[in-house]
């Protein structure tokens, strides 16, 4: 238990003390050259050679009501800060799914980062958004307990800086049949077939629908605000789905 605490304080330290250097780099950046700083994304540290009850001790001393998120993967641990374009993007992707879960009455349990842990896999994770859909009524009205029920239907992760975590590995493993990776600029959705991912041009859970339509929808809500931008992206999921009819 003392050592577990130690190794927290000192993740921890390595931690602010990365931020505090990532600061002053955009600080130094932004005196040279103003015109060219880039707002961060997210923040991240990872550490290596993490056991999983570190991992769990971690968890437990950071509690519920943390910004940060934590993903393991076989020893590795990352501890990733979201900032503004991140928790924006995440939002927006949550928005687009649920508008389409409404409009086409599909079943929907909704968790966003709840951790998702498989401790004889070495794999966790807190993803931006995950939903059970197909699944949904086998875990409605309860708290998901991995270890007897199944994974989400799909996982949404926002990653815009680079991250040493290989989530498709991750997520495969844990047995997650759709995974969607957005990048600031690209969606790309992955299909879990015989125990690994294949990328594919259109969701299977919105067959209908390409990526243009979220890309259209990412668009105004910039330009246009969200509130009009998600009026305007369920009337188009309406006519859309009247016309399938």
């Amino acid at each position: 238990m003392i050592f577990i605490c130690r190794f927290f304080h000192r993740a921890t330290d390595d931690y602010h003390r990365e931020t505090t250097q990532n600061l002053s780099m955009v600080s130094a950046k932004t005196s040279a050259s103003p015109t060219l700083q880039v707002p961060l994304a997210e923040k991240r540290v990872t550490l290596h050679n993490i056991s999983w009850d570190a991992y769990e001790m971690i968890l437990k001393v950071l509690g519920d009501n943390r910004a940060a998120k934590l993903t393991y993967h076989h020893g590795t641990l990352e501890i990733m800060t979201p900032l503004e374009e991140h928790e924006n993007s995440s939002s927006i992707l949550d928005d687009y799914v649920k508008i389409l879960t409404e409009e086409e009455d599909l079943t929907l349990k909704s968790m966003q980062s709840t951790t998702l842990n498989r401790p004889e896999l070495k794999a966790g994770a807190e993803p931006d958004q995950c939903y059970y859909l197909v699944n949904e009524p086998l875990v409605r009205g309860k708290t998901v307990d991995l270890q007897v029920d199944p994974p989400p239907d799909l996982v949404v992760e926002v990653d815009i800086t680079h991250t040493d975590i290989n989530k498709n590995l991750l997520y495969a493993e844990i047995g997650v049949p759709e995974f969607w990776r957005y990048d600031g600029q690209y969606l790309k959705i992955y299909l879990l077939k015989n125990g690994a991912y294949q990328e594919v041009e259109t969701s299977p859970t919105f067959p209908w629908l390409s990526k243009q339509g979220l890309y259209q929808f990412l668009g105004d809500c910039q330009e246009l605000g969200e509130t009009q931008a998600k009026k305007k992206f369920r009337n188009w999921v309406r006519q859309q789905l009247q016309a399938n009819c």
